[in-house]
């Protein structure tokens, strides 16, 4: 049985459209969701329980998503495993071609994630130029992280379980996986919502910047490192030169977040969270 475990801190306002995804074409007798409202001062919980007891509501006091996974595998009833935030969209069918490369233990695949379809057209024109260059980053298309969906084998998540609490939990857990054992399921797509205007980018990136920094504490020097560099910007413009004014925006969307960011990370701040609301707008 396949167990989703989404963690959802006052999600009433985009919840629903992903638990009628799931629900939509979800064997009835193979899938196991658990939606746990953590620390919620909205109507999260009603909303989850009122898509009926195929979604089962676990509460708990703590705002914490860290918190809320682990609260998700201790109520979660089988493996493979999928996490999914509760403000992107994955259709039941998508997770579905998710979890067969993990049942297949001989292709030592032991995570998996989906590719992201990312709507740019309502956005202001310098997130699209930010996006234009970031989807196209070798780390970005190739990792796991920033898809808002992480499935694990039973394997995988022993792997993961062992990570220490990061703000940046799913570049952790793409991290803790070699090129080999982990996959981006080209047969799944997952809609993540982009933030709408510059100043909700800049806080995205903000919160990026602070949590990679965390995550680099924790790494060994010889680990992967998911930071852009100048030579994969380098080679994306000698493969497009159109680009170049996309990546003047990337460039100074990344040089005012690390600036605004260095506060926080000198003062091991990785518990304020930036939160895009922008990007939760119906």
């Amino acid at each position: 049985m396949t167990s989703i475990v989404i963690p959802a801190h006052n999600e009433a306002q985009v919840i629903g459209r992903l638990l009628d995804a799931l629900l939509a074409d979800s064997p009835e007798d193979d899938t196991d969701i658990v939606v746990v409202c953590n620390g919620c001062t909205d109507d999260t919980a009603q909303v989850a329980a009122a898509r009926g007891p195929r979604v089962r509501v676990v509460e708990i006091p703590v705002p914490s998503k860290h918190v809320a996974l682990r609260a998700g595998d201790d109520h979660a009833r089988g493996f493979p495993r999928v996490y999914v935030d509760a403000d992107v969209v994955i259709a039941g069918a998508d997770v579905a071609a998710l979890t067969k490369p993990l049942d297949d233990e001989a292709s030592g695949i032991l995570a998996t994630a989906p590719e992201r379809q990312i709507p740019l057209a309502a956005c202001a024109w310098r997130v699209r130029a930010y996006y234009q260059v970031w989807q196209r980053l070798p780390a970005v298309r190739e990792g796991l992280f920033g898809r808002g969906v992480i499935a694990v084998s039973k394997a995988g998540h022993a792997r993961i379980a062992a990570l220490p609490p990061l703000m940046a939990d799913d570049l952790a857990a793409s991290l803790a996986f070699g090129p080999e054992e982990r996959l981006v399921v080209d047969a799944a797509r997952v809609v993540v919502q982009p933030p709408r205007t510059w100043p909700d980018l800049i806080r995205r990136r903000i919160r990026a910047a602070v949590s990679t920094a965390q995550v680099e504490q924790h790494q060994r020097p010889e680990e992967a490192s998911a930071r852009t560099s100048r030579a994969d910007l380098i080679a994306l413009l000698r493969g497009e030169p159109k680009l170049f004014p996309s990546v003047a925006v990337f460039v100074m969307a990344a040089v005012v977040a690390r600036r605004k960011a260095e506060k926080a990370i000198q003062a091991q701040d990785f518990g304020t969270w930036l939160r895009d609301e922008s990007s939760r707008q119906n």
